[in-house]
């Protein structure tokens, strides 16, 4: 890595690159410090730390003294570039279109034979299946 000189001393391009980041981290958050919890007090203290989390907090969560995960509000997270809230819509149009796909008249005529069928037809038809899969 190519060193930069500064006053105090040389820091490589990857240590400027990560004191950025750190401060547009902190400039983003209310909260500059975060607590940390082990797993097994989050795990008794959940929904307090989850309210602390809401309202802008971060909880780091630690397993035999490393952090493991951090519990965050949805803004923080999609403030990070978590994915966001799916959107209604899209998600109504989604389910139509797989809707529609599903409904071609081949799958209705099964399905109305099946719903049609006699529960001794039904046997037949699962032991001929079971056969077949193995």
């Amino acid at each position: 890595m190519a060193p930069l000189v500064s006053g105090n001393g040389i820091l490589t391009i990857l240590s400027v690159l990560d004191i950025m980041v750190d401060m547009k981290v902190r400039a983003k958050s209310r909260q500059a410090a975060m607590t940390t919890v082990t797993a097994t007090e989050a795990k008794t203290r959940f929904g307090p730390l989850l309210e602390a989390a809401i309202r802008g907090g971060s909880i780091v969560i630690t397993k035999h003294d490393a952090p493991k995960a951090v519990l965050l509000s949805i803004a923080e997270f999609e403030a990070l570039g978590g994915s966001p809230q799916p959107d209604l819509n899209a998600l109504s149009a989604e389910f139509d279109g797989l809707a529609a796909r599903l409904q071609t008249p081949g799958r209705r005529k099964a399905l109305k034979s099946a719903f049609e069928a006699t529960p001794r037809e039904l046997g037949r038809l699962a032991v001929a299946n079971y056969r077949r899969r193995g």
